[in-house]
């Protein structure tokens, strides 16, 4: 059993902790972007906190408290779309990371337009990839986005959300200048890649996919000598016509080399490939459980 298993036998709402601790850091490190590196460079990140540094630049409005105050609105409104525990946490995400960009007072790390870009995304995409591990969003657009989904079906929450940041950027071309503009493009991109890698997980788990005549020998070798699970899917070669089973095993980076010499010690003619499983939950691994 794992420290994390011992932890949920203990402490029944170890999960739910475990997600507001991920909402928090997520909150002040992706609420630390903007004084750090957005701010300064007049780079908005797209969203309502994007409008509001549109507005911070045009009549010097708290960029934090001005992203608050839009949020709740759509918040009221389109919280009947979603569950309650969404919505709670979603609404403590919210109220915590616009305290935060007005709260955290560090001076800017540079006051290069391309070095804040960078940065700034890269920092504000881990925030908000933790925002989301942990079961919330910081901004009432999703919630409206997904209302106008379920009445307009042909309008997907994404392609929602890209308008809206589509009018933030055009936005702030038009106010803080054109080379504003095409940046917060390229922060905006770089965030949503690194909440996808944080969403993802960054675990060195590989999936491994084996294909051997030697099936049985390879199985019972791996679940004896690496006390790994092992899921016997069924497949057809192309070309022999023959059904064998194909040997699906996840093991760690560290574990891979034994399972090659496993497989080349059972069947040298094996094939084998090898992909990478982003996150592994359940036995053996991290535990599947809600509110991660």
């Amino acid at each position: 059993m794992t420290l994390q298993d011992k932890l949920r036998s203990r402490f029944p709402h170890f999960d739910s902790v475990m997600a507001y601790i991920q909402i928090i850091l997520g909150c002040l490190i992706g609420g630390a972007a903007y004084p750090l590196f957005l701010v300064p460079n007049s780079i908005a990140p797209g969203g309502l906190s994007g409008l509001a540094m549109v507005l911070n630049h045009l009549f010097h409005w708290p960029v934090g408290l001005t992203s608050l105050i839009m949020n709740i609105p759509l918040f009221l409104v389109g919280y009947k779309a979603m569950g309650k525990l969404f919505v709670w946490r979603s609404l403590v995400a919210t109220v915590v990371f616009s305290l935060s960009i007005d709260l955290i007072k560090l001076p800017p790390m540079t006051v290069d337009p391309l070095l804040g870009t960078l940065y700034g995304g890269l920092l504000l995409g881990v925030g908000l990839g933790l925002i989301l591990r942990g079961g919330a969003t910081t901004g009432g657009t999703d919630m409206i986005a997904r209302m106008v989904h379920s009445r307009m079906p042909f309008i997907t929450v994404g392609v929602f959300l890209l308008m809206i940041d589509c009018v933030v950027v055009i936005l702030a071309g038009a106010v803080m200048g054109t080379s504003e503009g095409l940046y917060a493009m390229i922060s905006i991109f770089i965030s949503s890649k690194v909440i996808d890698m944080v969403m993802a997980g960054f675990s060195s788990n590989k999936a491994c996919f084996i294909i051997t005549k030697q099936w049985d020998a390879v199985t019972q070798q791996i679940l004896r000598d690496m006390n790994r699970g092992v899921t016997q899917l069924t497949a057809r070669g192309a070309y022999s016509g023959e059904e064998r089973p194909v040997v699906l095993c996840v093991a760690s980076r560290q574990e891979v080399a034994r399972l090659k010499d496993i497989v080349r010690e059972a069947d040298e003619n094996a094939f084998m490939f090898v992909t990478e499983a982003h996150e592994a939950l359940g036995e053996g691994f991290s535990k599947l459980a809600d509110g991660e």
